[in-house]
């Protein structure tokens, strides 16, 4: 149980920035532990317990992502981004873009998704990622790349999403 308490909002917030606003978000935390716990005679600590435990949460919205496609698409909330003090048309446009983020990231294929969700958003780099995911740092650089370039393709028909692609990281 300490596990669970001291890793969740890490895992939430995996499977939020890899899934978006989620419905199921709180099944999906409750499907990683399963999964980790289901998993744990197989933990050698070859690598650390939070990569590990990454791994398994990989796993769990691998298979989301799979269930979705098969059963097609689904409505879901957008939150409210934080105020910071930015306009209500800002907000609008940050929801906007957000929402068109997550639409493109839904035709990728999951692979993609995930590596360029943890290398892009979450700033994770290629090496982790490819451990969590169990590919190759080189398979990791093409799925990251194809899924930016895809996604660029598609944000310039979205000005207030290219306009957040095109900042500086």
């Amino acid at each position: 149980m300490e596990l669970c308490a001291r890793e969740k909002r890490r895992v939430h917030a995996t499977l939020f920035r890899v899934l978006g606003s989620n419905t199921y978000m709180d099944d999906l935390v409750q499907d990683s532990f399963l999964e980790v716990f289901r998993s744990l005679r197989g933990y050698r600590g070859e690598a650390s317990l939070s990569t590990w435990i990454d791994r398994c949460v990989v796993r769990v919205a691998f298979a989301h992502l799979s269930k979705k496609k098969k059963q097609g698409p689904h409505l879901e909330l957008v939150h409210e981004p934080p105020a910071n003090e930015s306009s209500a048309e800002e907000r609008s446009l940050a929801r906007d873009a957000t929402r068109q983020l997550y639409r493109m990231l839904d035709e990728l294929p999951a692979a993609q998704r995930i590596a360029f969700v943890l290398h892009v958003v979450e700033g994770r780099p290629i090496a982790e990622i490819a451990k969590v995911t169990s590919a190759s740092n080189v398979a990791t650089k093409v799925r990251i790349f194809r899924a930016r370039r895809e996604i660029e393709r598609r944000a310039r028909a979205y000005p207030a999403l290219a306009a957040i692609l095109e900042r500086p990281e």
